[in-house]
């Protein structure tokens, strides 16, 4: 045992501690080492990927797991649809910020391709409120559906 001055240590309780905590240490992480991480399998933590569980309309009406499991794919959908129209907008800002005099014409493509997202998300998600799940969301595609049918797309009629 050598001291931080490069000095043997001459203290025997350390001594004795030390060499218990060896004693248990070191088989464990010798198993670690070569046993638990060259068996592991390696995945990034912000890749996590969910299995893809059967849709709303693919539940039979008494199915409260398949509900359940839709309306959580629903809302993890609703999550990354958000993050990607959040990152749109943080493109079109920053196109604006960085093209000061000319950002009217310059990024136009970008205002086009963030107002196109936020209409399909809107579409998707919007006036579902807070407590929005699947089933309300496929009543409100079934309702938009019936209405386009009877009198044309709605797109056409906002703009």
């Amino acid at each position: 045992m050598v001291a931080e001055g490069g000095a043997p240590d001459d203290n025997l309780f350390r001594a004795f501690i030390n060499a218990v905590y060896n004693t248990v240490d070191a088989p464990v992480t010798w198993f670690r080492e070569r046993v638990v991480e060259p068996n592991q399998k390696k995945y990034p933590w912000y890749h996590r990927q969910f299995r893809r569980v059967p849709t709303i309309d693919q539940c039979y009406s008494d199915d409260v797991v398949c509900d359940f499991e839709a309306t959580a794919q629903f809302k993890r959908d609703r999550m990354v649809d958000s993050e990607i129209l959040n990152i749109i907008r943080m493109r079109f800002e920053d196109c604006m910020l960085y093209e000061a005099p000319d950002h009217i014409t310059k990024c136009k493509p970008l205002w086009e391709r963030y107002k196109d997202a936020e209409e399909a998300w809107f579409i998707k998600y919007g006036d579902l409120g807070a407590y929005g799940d699947a089933r309300k969301a496929y009543m409100k595609q079934k309702h938009r559906m019936i209405w386009e049918r009877r009198h044309g797309p709605l797109s056409e009629q906002t703009k």
